[in-house]
């Protein structure tokens, strides 16, 4: 038998592994993410690593192989566990081992520690003195000052010494070699949730623990009951929106730091870190840390090296956040679980919700769930027993749920009202600017309008790269949101030379135009993809709505997840249909969500809330059930739909995308590969078909759809598939990637 053993799992040259023999006197000890020592290089010194796959067979030369030395003594540790993470992620979801090790590990590139140094006398108080005379006595000036510091305070901050007693560099080594001073380097890893509370004004006071509800109460205390009697059973929280789920999270992070185990907090959105983290820090204090992709590689290495150390037990971000080097997990809550985010879109294809259910069974965790709109494969679990279901129906303190009010585009055209804003929104905008509240503004999509178009030819302005229109913003730029190609908005038809060319359709920015020529006293803020761009630009633009420096915020979804203004008593969604249509068997499930999320942000505080929904399909169930805040209403109908076409959560589904900068060696592979799953055994398939996009960043995609009741008869067949594309050299151009229960339809 062989092993794959890597040596350092926290460098950024993870990729290498190198093959070794196991002797046989440890093969039954021998496990993936076993510590091991071996010989290494020419010199075959002693080397430490870690085993990242077990083989049978080997390529090379047997007289070249090497044999492990042993195993390394002592516990099995936390990279040792994430490993066996990585390892269930490769089996699981289709990918390398060395993908899903650089999903799980976190990687070190060159980055450059930041230090808190300080100078310290290195000598009695009378040796000092001594010396110290001899220094007045040469007229050495600079060593003077120092000593004299030094024997009142017997140690300073480098930068005060340095830069306020302006001690030179040349002087300090002149002092050390005296054995005066020693000069001692900590490493300072840096804090990102301290530095976040403390910055902003306000929010760096204690936390004022509030009392719970009674149903909040009983929530935590039913969850925290089950743990200590040893069950490990995932629970979801259906809780409406403002509800107090955040609450309920604290408490149960709060009860597990008691027991002395560490929590993960999984949000879906980088612009929710913002108010999150705020909440949490203001409790726990710098026991919390955060981690997101818009970090710099310092601040997230930092982060997990805090975390090996036991410096922090909180840690709070997106799904990367779940492979925190934690070594005794005992809880993990994944917020707003519906989220299409938790999924990743890059191999492997993991869902941050199964991952979470793996990682705490290894730690003998339990994992929370969280939303006012479960996904529906959430709650059909819940409905089965095999999670357990918790309920929290009303909102905490006197707020109460918005009245939601939806209006009849159709009708707004009859009457000759073309504007983006129905007469019945612009009046309620109004009044909210007249009473100095503020007002949200909703609609999927950035930009300036969806696509431009010729209106005598009729060709649409399309990508070269992908098979996608480009998207109009205003500074006059068409810009492809796949692959960034932009060009200037041409002044004629590229294909007709016709001048009469244009915008249609709507977005972000041209909401924003119209916003501020509606209502031209109105302070107007923009909040998507284009405005967010900056390190800190989820952050700014939420600080200043929160201050009330703005009456009106326009935004994506990005504003409508759990963002919590109690000034804000009216939430406009401008066209609820754009979710709606969408080449997805979830888009009703996803217009649902987002329209009961966007109506949950209003009326959060003491005033009554508002909202209008804009659509020109008011009878659609997704639109009614929203309206009515009715999760169950909508769950019911919804599973109905699902069970007739066999969607999950009734049968699972696995996708094979293949891809191929070659449109002839793209279809090969499909077809070798489509044929290979309607021999293997009984599954539903469909396709090969063309991708929704088609084309992008120059490489031709097709999709294959199977079906099967077993999720585990679908990873035998993934492994079957594996085996095909190995084996097949001459396309050795496709790429092929496997989707477990995809968020979408490719």
């Amino acid at each position: 038998m062989y092993a794959d053993v890597i040596v350092d799992i926290s460098h950024e040259s993870l990729d290498r592994v190198f093959l070794y023999r196991i002797p046989d006197e440890i093969l039954p000890d021998v496990a993936i993410g076993s510590p091991v020592k071996f010989p290494f290089g020419k010199g075959n010194r002693v080397t430490e690593g870690y085993v990242v796959d077990i083989l049978s067979t080997s390529d090379y030369p047997e007289d070249k192989i090497k044999y492990l030395i042993g195993l390394r003594d002592g516990a099995v540790s936390i990279e040792s566990q994430l490993i066996n993470l990585a390892a269930w992620m490769k089996n699981t979801y289709g990918s390398t081992m060395i993908q899903a090790l650089k999903t799980v590990i976190p990687i070190k590139n060159e980055v450059r520690h930041k230090e808190d140094k300080t100078i310290i006398l290195n000598c009695d108080d009378k040796k000092a003195e001594e010396f110290l005379k001899l220094c007045i006595s040469k007229k050495y000036k600079a060593k003077e000052r120092l000593l004299a510091e030094l024997i009142k305070e017997k140690s300073l901050p480098y930068e005060l010494v340095t830069q306020k007693l302006n001690i030179s560099q040349s002087t300090l080594k002149s002092l050390e070699s005296d054995n005066i001073i020693v000069v001692r380097a900590d490493i300072k890893y840096r804090n990102p949730a301290d530095e976040k509370a403390v910055s902003d004004t306000g929010f760096g006071r204690p936390y004022d623990v509030k009392n719970l509800t009674k149903s909040q109460q009983e929530v935590a205390d039913s969850i925290m009951a089950d743990y200590i009697d040893g069950a490990t059973k995932p629970s979801l929280i259906h809780g409406v929106t403002g509800s107090g789920k955040t609450e309920v999270y604290m408490e149960l992070v709060s009860k597990m730091q008691m027991l002395g185990k560490q929590s993960i907090v999984l949000i879906p959105e980088i612009a929710l870190t913002y108010q999150t983290i705020i909440r949490f820090y203001k409790r726990f204090g710098d026991r919390v840390s955060i981690i997101h992709s818009r970090m710099s590689q310092g601040e997230k290495y930092d982060q997990f090296e805090r975390a090996k150390k036991g410096e922090i037990d909180i840690m709070i971000g997106p799904r990367s956040a779940l492979f925190t080097p934690f070594a005794d997990i005992g809880l993990i809550i994944i917020d707003e679980e519906h989220e299409a985010t938790y999924k990743s879109e890059t191999t492997p294809k993991y869902h941050a919700r199964e991952v979470a259910f793996e990682r705490a069974r290894v730690s003998d965790g339990i994992v929370v769930l969280g939303s006012a709109t479960p996904s529906m494969e959430s709650y059909y679990n819940a409905s089965c027993g095999n999670y357990n279901l918790y309920s929290l129906a009303e909102r905490i303190g006197t707020s109460t749920l918005p009245e939601v009010t939806v209006v009849d585009l159709r009708e707004e055209l009859k009457v000759g009202n073309r504007s983006m804003f129905s007469a019945n929104l612009r009046e309620a905008i109004q009044e909210r600017l007249d009473r100095k509240e503020q007002t949200m503004l909703f609609i999927n999509r950035r930009g300036y309008a969806g696509f431009v178009s010729c209106r005598s030819c009729g060709e649409a302005i399309k990508c070269p790269h992908c098979d996608v229109s480009l998207t109009y913003h205003n500074n006059k730029r068409l810009i492809c949101h796949y692959c960034n190609y932009n060009i200037p908005m041409p002044d004629k038809c590229p294909k007709c030379a016709s001048k009469f060319i244009g915008t249609f359709g709507t977005g972000t920015q041209k909401l924003e135009e119209a916003t501020i020529s509606a209502f031209p006293g109105a302070r107007v803020l923009r909040m998507d993809m284009d405005t967010t761009s900056g390190k800190d630009g989820h952050e700014k633009i939420l600080s200043a709505f929160a201050n009330h420096e703005a009456d009106i915020l326009i935004g994506t979804q990005m504003i409508v997840k759990g963002h919590d203004f109690s000034n804000v008593t009216l939430v406009g969604i401008i066209a609820a249909d754009m979710s709606l249509f969408e080449n997805d068997y979830r888009s009703a499930e996803r217009t649902f969500q987002l329209l009961t999320q966007a109506a949950g942000r209003a009326g959060r505080g003491d005033k009554p809330g508002q909202v209008i929904i804009q659509t020109y399909k008011p009878e659609h169930y997704a639109i009614q059930a929203a309206s009515a805040q009715d999760y169950e209403e909508f769950y019911e109908t919804e599973l109905s739909y699902r069970r007739l076409v066999n969607y999950p959560p009734y049968l699972h589904m696995l996708v094979i995308f293949i891809s191929s900068p070659s449109i002839a060696e793209c279809g090969t592979m499909a077809e070798i590969l489509a044929k290979t799953v309607q021999d293997y055994g009984d599954y539903t398939v469909i396709g090969p078909a063309e991708a929704t996009i088609a084309k992008k960043q120059d490489r031709y995609r097709k999709v294959i759809w199977c079906k099967h009741a077993d999720v585990n008869a679908l990873k035998e067949l993934m492994n079957a598939l594996e085996a095909v594309i190995k084996n097949n050299t001459e396309l050795k151009n496709c790429n092929v990637q496997f989707d477990l229960d995809p968020m979408s339809m490719y």
